[in-house]
């Protein structure tokens, strides 16, 4: 496509070309932080990098400024066949640059950390800049922090040399690491060694930090003196130390692959969010070995002693890991695979756990049942969970025959569970997502007080997904991009590249645990195999892996976008092979427990090291072959844990 140049008009009359090299939409204010904020509290706008000829600009507008103005502007393309930047035009919106206030300089000695002055930039005949509206010099930038505050959503703020704050860029839609990657061509982002989601902002032409630069590019021909000129050069420490070094080889050893000729993985830009660490994992991985299925369980009296005693619940669980278990029998084996039932009980112990557990059902159940219309009017909480209640009720597995049509019993006994389950649990009551959990149970056992009790079970092993912080959620899907970026690397360089290596995508399946992407009948199957804790605590990641291993040529061979990522992962639910699956996800968990420099990060994920008894180094010292956890690692499979989310702490940087 051919360039077209369009100029804008200055305040002092001059014609000059101003080039965009960076726009990002979607990216808001938030003029109020609390949680249940009006909409007009965010304000929509497109975050800028002007390149002025004589000074670059990064700038803010909002989306309804942006649209209003009649003034055309140059932008630039990436040209994918050469790697270079042609120019277009595009004429969806079109910013008069002139009416963009611009910042009033604060001398150094200033340290009163106000937020930085405003000043409206008018053009001849323009009218005053937005109140919200900012442009600052790149070399009026101090520093950068990329932060998050919740799942899905970051936020940059920027620091001017002055010490003054510009109000916080929030990217609903993603693109720190696209602006940061832009600003690179100008000037200098070093990480802080104290904090590495902080960027100190060096104009181009400080040699001496140009120079520590350099010398990270480890594969010179200078390398042999590497260590002498980080002791001589202080400003080095500004990258963090030797603990980045790592990251740094990973990026020198990767072609470059943008217009600005620097790895993805410099300046640990590799993922966008959520934060994900970098892992360098130089171990080859072995061939990945067939694994057969088996049939279900089917007898279940021969498991038992006189008494009624499981004889051996690890050979039970091995057995429903590997085939499931007996429609006739699962009403039975999901009490003790939920631990309603202890597995070492006696027949009359079981009738006496059920009696008492009725009976604190059922006071539990008369709590809430008892509140008259007139107190729930004062109860805004459980009036409010009752009104959650109802709308997902109503929504829930409505084409299974259990819960089918007006007037259902299984609909009343689907809303008194999850109401008793509020009284049961009031610090977590009802969150959406928990009638999804509830509703197999019921089906299977189709009596009150065992489907509640099997719930309370399963929610032993869940509850974290549905807590308000939904820090649970976000370790998990940087669980998973750990797992996926050493099983297949050049498929998360992929998603990356398409904005799509936070892996958002599969929130709905860790949320619910792939009950919405399976058949009503192949859910039974695989939470019963879940449950069973086999191979590993975490085997919904593995899982996870298995069904993008499958989809892995159609993405990588696609020109998907973004949008027709997740359009494509939305619809593959009811066309998966439950079957070729699970034994996917049993072969990946092999292939990885047998590679002898499995890196500690994965490890942790798969339940063979644990965080506590050694804290997780940098990625260079990750894999340790004489490690006491390495001689120890077999394929055989622990023990069921209370949780099913493994937390990994976040390794200390060194000095």
């Amino acid at each position: 496509m051919g360039s077209i140049r369009n100029t804008i008009m200055e305040s002092s009359g001059s014609h000059n070309s101003h080039k965009v090299v960076f726009e990002k939409e979607g990216v808001y204010l938030h003029t109020s932080s609390k949680r249940n904020a009006d909409q007009s509290s965010l304000i929509p706008g497109i975050v800028y990098l002007v390149d002025r000829g004589t000074e670059t600009t990064l700038e803010w507008r909002p989306l309804e400024e942006v649209k209003g103005n009649a003034a055309q502007f140059l932008f630039t393309k990436k040209d994918t066949s050469n790697s270079e930047e042609v120019m277009t035009f595009d004429p969806g919106y079109e910013p008069d640059w002139a009416v963009i206030s611009t910042i009033k300089t604060r001398p150094h000695g200033d340290a009163t950390g106000s937020r930085p002055a405003a000043v409206g930039g008018l053009s001849p005949g323009g009218s005053a800049g937005s109140l919200h509206s900012f442009s600052v010099p790149l070399s009026e930038l101090h520093s950068l922090r990329r932060s998050r505050f919740s799942l899905g959503r970051s936020f940059m703020v920027l620091t001017s040399r002055g010490g003054g704050t510009f109000p916080a860029l929030h990217f609903h839609r993603g693109g720190t690491r696209g602006l940061l990657r832009a600003l690179q061509r100008y000037v200098i982002l070093a990480p802080s060694p104290v904090d590495n989601r902080l960027f100190l902002v060096y104009p181009h032409d400080s040699s001496a930090l140009s120079q520590s630069f350099d010398e990270l590019q480890m594969f010179d021909d200078g390398t042999h003196d590497l260590v002498s000129r980080f002791i001589q050069d202080p400003y080095a420490t500004t990258f963090g130390g030797f603990s980045k070094v790592t990251n740094f080889f990973r990026g020198a050893l990767r072609p470059p692959d943008s217009a600005l000729g620097r790895p993805a993985g410099s300046l640990g830009l590799a993922e966008d969010e959520p934060e994900f660490e970098l892992i360098s994992c130089e171990a080859e991985l072995g061939p990945r070995l067939p694994v057969q299925r088996a049939e279900p369980l089917d007898k279940w009296e021969e498991h038992l002693d006189p008494e009624g005693r499981v004889l051996n619940p690890e050979r039970v669980k091995e057995q429903i890991f590997r085939g499931g278990v007996s429609p006739s029998l699962r009403r039975e084996v999901w009490k003790f695979l939920l631990g309603f039932y202890p597995w070492e009980s006696t027949i009359q112990e079981r009738q006496d756990i059920l009696r008492k557990k009725t009976d604190e059902y059922f006071r539990m159940k008369v709590q809430w049942k008892s509140v008259s219309e007139e107190q729930e009017m004062r109860n805004s909480l459980l009036r409010g969970y009752r009104s959650l209640i109802d709308r997902d009720v109503s929504r829930t597995d409505r084409c299974h025959r259990f819960f089918s049509g007006n007037d259902n019993p299984g609909l009343t006994l689907l809303n008194d569970v999850l109401m008793t389950y509020c009284m049961y649990n009031f610090d977590l009551g009802y969150v959406q997502g928990m009638s999804d959990l509830l509703s197999p149970i019921l089906f299977i056992t189709q009596n009150e007080v065992e489907a509640f009790w099997c719930l309370v079970g399963f929610m032993e092993l869940v509850h974290h997904n549905f807590e308000e912080s939904q820090e649970a959620m976000k370790q998990q899907l940087i669980q998973l991009n750990i797992l996926l970026r050493t099983l297949d690397p050049e498929l998360c360089d992929f998603l990356d590249s398409k904005d799509s290596g936070t892996l958002c995508f599969c929130f709905r399946w860790l949320l619910i645990w792939f009950k919405r992407e399976f058949s009503f009948e192949d859910v039974l199957k695989l939470w019963e195999v879940m449950w069973t804790g086999l191979p590993c605590a975490n085997l919904h990641l593995l899982l996870a892996c298995a069904i993008l291993d499958s989809q892995r040529g159609e993405l990588i061979n696609s020109d998907f976008d973004f949008n027709d990522i997740l359009k494509h992962i939305n619809e593959l639910n009811m066309k998966l092979d439950l079957e070729d699956l699970l034994c996917r996800a049993e072969s990946i968990f092999k292939q990885l427990t047998a590679c002898p420099d499995l890196p500690v990060k994965v490890q942790a994920v798969l339940g063979l090291f644990s965080p506590v008894e050694a804290p997780l180094s940098d990625p260079s010292s990750q894999s340790d072959p004489s490690s006491p956890q390495s001689e120890s690692r077999t394929a055989d499979s622990p023990s069921q844990p209370e949780s099913s989310i493994e937390v990994l702490t976040t390794p200390p940087s060194e000095p």
